[in-house]
């Protein structure tokens, strides 16, 4: 009888013992399972990020690829120095200018390179161009060109200022005739210390102003 129920005793021992190891064994899966789960999510994240930076730095260097390519062959930023484009454009401003298309029109305003005596590059307006005759009537402030008074609505004052260039000009071919929009304070194509322009020497049109608070404002 003792045997029996020792015997007994040590079954349900037996038993006892295997169930808590098959609960062991159950919970250290349910951790593997977990820990592997937490990895993959750990993982997840950092391979989304690293293909998002990747796909952000490809995108930052073809953007300044194509303005660099841009800037080199077509594009320039060029700033304004001095007063002789007062009210238009004013001393410090930075213009966006177009070197594609060479040609010039009357009331453009360019980018001049032509050497002078002062040695620095101006900014002036075309008011007139190659096979064009241009006449100033400096009593009364008016512009001709080709007989016919010009609309300058851009102009901060009257032209009457003269200098040692005589009126009336045909301009020749190849050539154009610039004034500042400042005309009682601005040294232009009126001057023999600036003459008349090769074209040659215009380095572009001026297309933005770059520097008002509104951004890029386009100009004429």
């Amino acid at each position: 009888m003792e045997n029996l129920e020792n015997k007994s005793f040590d079954d349900e021992q037996t038993n006892d013992e295997s169930l808590i190891g098959e609960v062991e064994n159950n919970m250290q899966a349910n951790e593997t399972q977990v820990d592997e789960t937490q990895v993959d999510e750990t993982q997840k994240p950092v391979g989304k990020g690293v293909e998002t930076l990747y796909e952000a730095v490809s995108v930052f260097i073809s953007a300044v690829t194509i303005i660099l390519v841009l800037f080199t062959f077509g594009w320039r930023f060029v700033g304004v120095v001095g007063n002789s484009m007062l009210p238009n454009l004013h001393s410090g401003d930075w213009l966006m200018i177009s070197q594609y298309d060479p040609t010039v029109k009357n009331g453009d305003i360019v980018v001049i390179t032509q050497p002078n005596d002062a040695d620095e590059n101006i900014v002036k307006r075309v008011i007139a161009t190659g096979g064009q005759i241009i006449d100033i009537d400096f009593n009364y402030g008016y512009v001709f060109v080709n007989g016919e008074i010009l609309n300058e609505d851009y102009i901060n004052n009257a032209t009457t200022d003269k200098a040692d260039i005589e009126f009336p000009i045909e301009i020749p071919k190849g050539y154009v005739f610039v004034m500042g929009d400042n005309r009682q304070d601005s040294t232009d194509s009126r001057s023999s210390y600036i003459g008349l322009i090769r074209e040659e020497y215009i380095l572009g049109k001026a297309v933005y102003n770059v520097s008002t608070r509104g951004g890029f404002v386009k100009i004429g």
